[in-house]
């Protein structure tokens, strides 16, 4: 009851009795969100979690997972600063220089995508990004 409920959020609730090579790669993204969104863990870990996803999934989705995992420590990797600065609390970039900590804005999560504050936050991470070594 709670998979089809689950499977519904993330847009599958017609999918529910298919094979995963069935499903395309966006699909089987959100049904990998969907698992994770079941599971009942203190640690969440998300590598690339949205890279598959069109840009209107990938916000709904965003918006589902900021939901569902607040309250929760979340290690989530991800080479968009967009979706860093939407979903960040705390943004460790990582360049051969070494780790560094740029702080976001002090803004609930999930930020507005438009926002003045996250475009000027994305800006700063984009930035930094380009003046690594």
């Amino acid at each position: 009851e709670r998979a089809r409920w689950v499977l519904g959020r993330v847009g599958l609730a017609d999918h529910a009795d298919k094979r995963p090579h069935a499903l395309s790669g966006g699909q089987r993204q959100r049904v990998a969100l969907a698992r994770t969104l079941l599971e009942d863990r203190p640690v969440v870990l998300l590598d690339e979690p949205f890279s598959a996803l069109d840009a209107r999934s990938r916000s709904l989705m965003q918006d589902l997972a900021a939901e569902h995992l607040a309250g929760r420590t979340v290690l989530h990797v991800t080479h968009d600063a967009a979706e860093a600065a939407r979903l960040g609390q705390t943004v460790l970039l990582m360049t051969a220089e070494g780790i560094l900590s740029i702080a976001p804005p002090q803004t609930p999560i999930p930020r507005a995508p438009d926002a003045p504050e996250t475009l000027e936050y994305q800006g700063r991470l984009m930035r930094r990004l380009l003046s690594a070594r």
